[in-house]
């Protein structure tokens, strides 16, 4: 693989996750009635227990995102 395929495909592999993420958030922000009732038909969850799994996955989604496509991404940018 050359410099610039990992480059790109890093590149890509960001955008598609923040874009994920964002949307992700959007949703969590303008739904999360409606996301919380249609769980709540197939789990018994509290409100704040749904609330507190999706921060979780969120923050877990951006290191994530930081760790395996920014970080190396920009090491790459740095060094060619």
């Amino acid at each position: 693989m050359t410099y610039e395929i990992t480059r790109d495909a890093l590149m890509w592999s960001l955008v598609l996750n923040v874009a994920f993420i964002m949307i992700w958030f959007a949703m969590f922000s303008l739904a999360r009635d409606w996301i919380y009732r249609m769980h709540s038909k197939w789990f018994k969850i509290s409100e704040e227990r749904f609330d507190a799994i999706h921060y979780t996955g969120m923050a877990f989604y951006k290191i994530f995102i930081v760790v395996f496509n920014a970080v190396p991404l920009l090491a790459l940018i740095i060094v060619y």
